[in-house]
């Protein structure tokens, strides 16, 4: 289908076009397109270096309930970085063509044109800072979606920070992605885990079924394990922050609890960081645009750092 409807929306396509819009093999669509040729699908085709495949007049479906905003607004939200979410990237690209392939002909005019006007999440923002993201690979990614929809067991070898890998079976639950970051909600022995997906060096789906609730409220667990995060194992540092640098601050936070206006514009936050060394590290990146009111014992180990730096730069 997906093969059919590049073909109508494209014209004329070579069989490496075609295997490298769909990602697969040269000799897959070959094969396809023989089979859908004896389907009695209309697909014509010429051999030899500049040959290809077109679709001839006479095979169509449409999606009448599909009114203009509504394909956009699936087109757009399937655009740029949104297309690379838990690893469905062709599956979505399929669907946008299906979904436009369908629409009435009233509706598919200007609809790419439309559409090519709305930019969602690019990989940089106006001062050039790359947007956060990590990488998954795709048999991880596959594996691991697989078993969150499939309702089996989840064995995995994970590597912390620091720390060699380590071996976890684990009943899935569900998937999170907030701000390119994609999370493994799952339990352990009966007990709530959470796992970043960047981190898994492998990932295998096991036969057993996984023991978790047939009904889940993803954005109550969520919640539930984000105020947990926040309150076990972390620095909380208080900071006056210019506005200008306070985007710098929270991507290198681990986490935000309270944000307020100051009356001489600067921005008071509560974060939280790993440890002592991470909150002075992303402090100091900082310099003289933030100012950390508390613990007193990062403030005694910035004064620490700019002492032995003055002393060291100090003129004689």
């Amino acid at each position: 289908m997906s093969l059919v409807l590049l073909l109508r929306q494209r014209g004329r396509m070579t069989a490496a076009a075609l295997a490298g819009e769909l990602e697969v093999s040269t000799r897959t669509v070959l094969r396809d397109i023989e089979a859908l040729s004896t389907a009695g699908v209309p697909v014509g085709s010429d051999r030899g270096r500049h040959g290809g495949f077109w679709l001839l007049p006479g095979f169509r479906t449409e999606l009448t309930g599909l009114n203009h905003d509504e394909a956009l607004a699936l087109l757009t939200a399937g655009s740029g970085r949104g297309e690379k979410v838990f690893g469905l990237s062709a599956a979505l690209a399929s669907a946008m063509r299906k979904v436009v392939d369908a629409l009435p002909e009233g509706h598919r005019s200007g609809l790419d044109a439309a559409a090519s006007r709305f930019l969602v999440e690019p990989e940089t923002d106006l001062l050039s800072r790359p947007a956060a993201s990590e990488e998954v690979t795709r048999a991880v990614m596959g594996s691991v979606r697989q078993a969150v929809l499939t309702g089996h067991r989840l064995r995995f070898d994970y590597a912390a920070p620091d720390r060699p890998p380590t071996q976890h079976t684990v009943d899935p639950i569900g998937l999170v992605t907030v701000r390119g970051r994609t999370y493994l909600l799952a339990t352990k022995t009966g007990q709530d885990r959470t796992y970043r997906l960047s981190r898994m060096l492998t990932a295998e789906q096991l036969p057993d079924p996984a023991e978790r609730p047939t009904q889940v409220d993803l954005d109550r667990i969520w919640a539930q394990r984000s105020a947990r995060f926040l309150s076990e194992n972390h620095l909380a540092v208080v900071v006056r922050v210019a506005p200008a640098r306070r985007e710098d601050l929270l991507n290198n936070a681990r986490s935000v609890r309270l944000e307020a206006a100051e009356p001489d514009g600067r921005v008071r936050l509560e974060v939280a960081f790993e440890d002592l060394r991470h909150a002075v590290w992303a402090v100091w990146q900082l310099g003289t645009a933030a100012e950390v009111l508390a613990p007193e014992e990062l403030r005694a180990a910035l004064r620490d750092r700019a002492q032995t730096l003055a002393a060291r730069y100090g003129s004689d």
